[in-house]
């Protein structure tokens, strides 16, 4: 038996020309969507080129979201005198005209909300998406939205994306609870920096007390407002986990400007930074950073409440409770128009590592310590004096626990805190503190 084999290098300079391309299993996909996705491979002049170009194909169609699987088969071209013509199929199978299921997200306050959605993939032909979604968390809140999506000149990674929705939400660290009807506009698009989304935003809202017990304060601000904004978001994550990471960095910065339209103006930054470090015996550092700052154009008007910064939380601020920082007024967080946090993290395996290499490895130690502020800008003092309460005035705590990573799902921490500085008027939660969700600081 003679056995050849053959090398990268070997197949570089085989000859090689592709004579047709034969798509099957295409029903509702546009011939020129798929075209334009397979022409490239015509190219090829070689069989290395011809087999990358193929793959290169296959991996951009797979990515569409359409498809429930793509095949490829490659063979030489019958009845012609060359032996360098090779014809390649495509075997494509589509996925269902709709689908639905449900499922389950995790928010920053300790708050699952379950996800019912049917959406209609491949609309139109090329890669469009049409769906329908309800949703309805544990503390109540609960709306819908119909939403459509479409990848731009056939690039998954470039997207145009639209909703019109409704929000039923509730606020009670703040006494009141609002009702948005809106509608958006989102431009995704990465670049050698990042990933980018621009986003138009038209939201009507309704704002109302939960109670009688509402201070005045949050009660002057009920009522209806109309806003409409521009906001740019920024993303770079290098983690390697987004749960519990333990190497790499995360920057995140978002600007939104309102006031185009409507009866709601301000300017708004704001970012967060995230660093890891693995050190000896499986241990990780971690550094997060965290602030914004936002004003107002018009000094006659102030910012409303559910535009402000808040700050506080098992998974943010630990030590006090969620949104628990900051101004209150008759116990009802008011929020502010400036903020930073910021945390020292140190995970390690848990003692005597029990169940390593298996279940044992979701779990990690988890010593911290956190501080910060969140505090309302005074136009009439000089910005030093502002400087000066923003940084005095801050909050801090330390402890110990236990973080359990759910998969990517989410993280739960379970940690004993011990808060060192509050201000008067702070939601303080010493000893004990529970916490679940996706994002943390």
């Amino acid at each position: 038996m003679r056995v050849m084999e053959l090398e990268a290098s070997t197949l570089a300079e085989i000859p090689a020309r592709v004579n047709k391309i034969i798509v099957e299993g295409i029903k509702k996909t546009k011939d020129d969507f798929i075209q334009k996705k397979l022409e490239s491979i015509f190219t090829a002049s070689t069989v290395e080129e011809m087999l990358l170009l193929c793959q290169s194909a296959k991996m951009d169609l797979s990515r569409m979201n359409i498809f429930k699987s793509v095949q490829i088969k490659i063979d030489t071209t019958k009845n012609v005198d060359e032996d360098d013509r090779y014809d390649v199929t495509f075997h494509m199978k589509e996925k269902r005209w709709f689908g639905g299921g449900m499922h389950a997200t995790f928010g920053g306050e300790n708050n699952a909300t379950m996800v019912s959605r049917l959406q209609f993939p491949n609309t139109f032909g090329r890669a469009e998406n049409v769906a329908l979604e309800y949703n309805k968390s544990l503390k109540g809140d609960h709306g819908g939205a119909l939403r459509f999506s479409k990848p731009l000149n056939g690039n998954p990674d470039v997207r145009f994306s639209t909703s019109v929705y409704k929000m039923n939400l509730e606020y009670p660290w703040s006494g009141f609870k609002e009702t948005s009807r809106g509608v958006n506009f989102d431009f995704t698009f990465p670049s050698n920096f990042g990933d980018h989304c621009l986003r138009w935003e038209g939201v009507w809202r309704d704002l109302r007390t939960m109670d009688r017990s509402t201070s005045f304060t949050v009660r002057e601000q009920a009522g209806h407002s109309l806003k409409s904004s521009i906001k740019h978001q920024f993303t770079r994550d290098e983690r390697d986990s987004p749960i519990l990471p333990s190497r790499g960095s995360l920057i995140k910065m978002e600007q939104e400007f309102a006031g185009l339209g409507g009866n709601v103006e301000f300017f708004r930054h704001d970012m967060e930074l995230q660093f890891n470090k693995k050190l000896i015996l499986d241990s990780v550092i971690q550094l997060s950073l965290a602030g914004g700052i936002m004003k107002n154009p018009n000094p006659n008007t102030e910012i409303r409440i559910n535009d402000r910064f808040f700050l506080g939380g098992p998974l943010t601020l630990r030590g006090f409770n969620t949104k628990g920082v900051g101004p209150h007024s008759e116990g009802n967080a008011l929020g502010g128009d400036v903020y930073w946090a910021s945390g020292l993290h140190l995970y390690t395996p848990l003692p005597f590592r029990p169940g390593k290499g298996g279940f044992g490895d979701f779990f990690r130690s988890h010593f911290f310590v956190n501080a910060g502020n969140v505090y309302n800008i005074q136009t009439d003092k000089p910005i030093i004096e502002n400087l000066r309460g923003l940084s005095e005035e801050f909050r801090l705590a330390y402890g110990a626990g236990i973080v359990l990573m759910m998969g990517n799902i989410a993280r739960l921490e379970l940690n004993y805190v011990v808060p060192v500085r509050a201000q008067t008027g702070d939601s303080i939660n010493s000893g004990l503190q529970f916490g679940i969700g996706v994002t943390f600081l």
